[in-house]
């Protein structure tokens, strides 16, 4: 997903239309594609599902589960009727043939027809470029990109927000602010055009989703004081299961996005497992050097900054950079979650599971970092960084780019929750937020008896109620 650079050797062809897809097929790239997209989803579903199941108290597991389920079906379903076009489609032209609106925005169109389903992929933007894949695996591998990023977004707002009003965000979420980022981005809009680069989502993904995730919570509201302040995970298990095929299925997030089975894609699995072992450890290191106790929690932490910060650069960065960005980037969010935490605004805003660093932050200092190591010798069709003999036009791109992510996502999720909040509560009532999962989903994740796995009505019946 990167512009002017879909795949480092992909066939040129003229822009007389899409080949024959029998004539254009690589079997193997064919099926690595959709190994990597398998390995994506399975970051979202289990992965964050039981991750997050864990990590909350006891009587929120359940809701924090099924807010990941459902984020994950809307997507799905959007992507496919309309979204799909809307990222990585043919511009909208919006007030203007060219410049920054002549090239925004997607023009919306589903992907459910036979020949858009088994034609060869294709991004208009990107016309020269041909990928030996059909639409169906493009389009599947995006699918679970654009679903795992409003999933990354809940854990900012976990343990108070309205699974009712979850559930239109999303969907406006994904529609009027993902899809924007990923076509300005990834689908040949105005900033790639400008050579600005997000190997696998830095930015569109981990930026927007800690920015969202941060505004978000400000508008909704903290937690409970009590939930504030015994943040107990209730499975430390399922934690370091969740971790586990988070660390795993990178392969597929980082691997998958060089669009075939090449070197490129090797190198990028390697220096994203290289990258988040550095900032693993560092995290601990910290620990220890600040008399802390390096605890679990603490050490995935340090293991998500590692992937995140690699994932605008995987591909285009040597072994050498990504080992230095796991440093700079582990050490940053570390002293951010443990000490800017403390001064405003953040120590005003409740991010349940701090996503605004390990995400946002960390997202933002690796798109940065791309502009600064970035080499030429990895993909040829990048510009270089700043040590490469690039200067600082990758790094002022960079740099620009994350700013309108940040800017354009944090208006974007104020409004959208705004008009959700016309028609439904952004936050649980105080009551239901008590009870927890009983509440709202009618059971728990360890019920204490068989009766409470289902209620009829949805809730306890009353005390002193016929039964």
């Amino acid at each position: 997903m990167t512009p002017d650079g879909l795949g480092g050797s992909h066939h040129k062809k003229g822009n007389t239309g899409s080949m024959d897809l029998l004539a254009t097929l690589d079997t193997g790239n064919n099926a690595w594609q959709m190994t990597a997209a398998t390995l994506v989803g399975l970051m979202s579903i289990p992965g964050l599902v039981v991750l997050y199941g864990g990590v909350m108290q006891k009587r929120w597991s359940v809701n924090s589960m099924m807010m990941a389920f459902v984020a994950f079906a809307i997507v799905l379903i959007l992507w496919c009727l309309f979204a799909f076009k809307m990222a990585f489609g043919t511009p909208t032209h919006i007030l203007a043939d060219s410049g920054f609106f002549g090239n925004f925005w997607g023009k919306p169109g589903s992907i459910l027809s036979s020949s858009s389903l088994l034609s060869e992929a294709h991004i208009p933007e990107y016309a020269e470029l041909e990928f030996s894949f059909p639409e169906s695996t493009l389009a599947y591998f995006q699918i679970v990109f654009a679903a795992i990023t409003p999933i990354l977004m809940l854990g900012s707002v976990l343990g108070r927000i309205n699974f009712k009003a979850w559930m239109p965000f999303v969907a406006l979420w994904t529609v009027f602010v993902y899809t924007i980022n990923a076509f300005l981005i990834w689908g040949g809009g105005f900033f790639a055009q400008h050579g600005a680069v997000d190997f696998s989502g830095g930015y569109v993904i981990h930026l927007a989703a800690g920015v969202s995730g941060f505004v978000a919570a400000a508008v909704i509201g903290p937690r409970l004081q009590r939930d504030r302040e015994v943040d107990a995970p209730n499975n430390l298990a399922m934690v370091a299961v969740g971790a586990g095929l988070l660390w795993m299925g990178w392969n597929g997030f980082n691997g998958g996005d060089w669009y075939e089975a090449s070197g490129i894609a090797s190198a990028a699995i390697l220096n994203t497992n290289l990258c988040t072992a550095v900032a693993f450890l560092v995290w601990v290191a910290f620990d220890y050097l600040t008399g802390r106790k390096p605890s679990l929690i603490g050490s995935v932490n340090g293991m998500i900054v590692g992937l995140v910060a690699i994932t605008p650069g995987a591909g285009f960065v040597n072994g050498w950079g990504a080992i230095i960005i796991g440093v700079i980037a582990s050490t940053l969010v570390y002293f951010a979650l443990n000490y800017l935490s403390r001064v405003r605004p953040f120590r005003n805003v409740d991010d349940t599971l701090g996503v605004v660093y390990t995400h946002g932050f960390a997202g933002l200092a690796g798109g940065l970092l791309v502009g600064i190591f970035a080499n030429s010798s990895m993909a040829e069709t990048v510009l270089a960084g700043t040590i490469s003999g690039g200067g600082l036009h990758l790094l002022g791109w960079q740099a620009l780019t994350a700013l309108w992510v940040i800017v354009f996502s944090a208006i974007g999720t104020f409004i959208l929750l705004k008009i959700v909040s016309i028609f439904v509560p952004l936050r649980m009532t105080e009551e239901d937020m008590e009870m927890g999962d009983v509440a709202v989903h009618g059971h728990e994740v360890y019920p204490s008896d068989v009766p409470s796995l289902g209620y009829p009505d949805g809730v306890p019946a009353a005390a002193g109620s016929a039964t």
